[in-house]
């Protein structure tokens, strides 16, 4: 579970990457999404590092949902 969860974070910290540019700040809704997927199934391994990858790119996306108020 923890390979799953970390390739998981991994993938949804690039599309938050992504979604830092100007215009795409209503991706971070799906990035939310795929990112608290990510950290239900990180919290049932052993190690933490799938968790923590998943709960920094749900850090990042409220981040920049707050700054741009939601939308953009």
């Amino acid at each position: 579970m923890n390979i799953i969860s970390t390739l998981w974070g991994i993938v949804v910290l690039l599309l938050a990457v992504l979604a830092l540019f100007p215009l795409l700040g209503w991706a971070n809704w799906f990035i939310l999404i795929l990112a608290v997927i990510g950290l239900i199934i990180g919290a049932f391994g052993k190690r933490r590092t799938g968790l923590i990858l998943n709960g920094v790119a749900i850090l990042i996306a409220c981040l920049r949902l707050f700054i741009g108020g939601g939308i953009i």
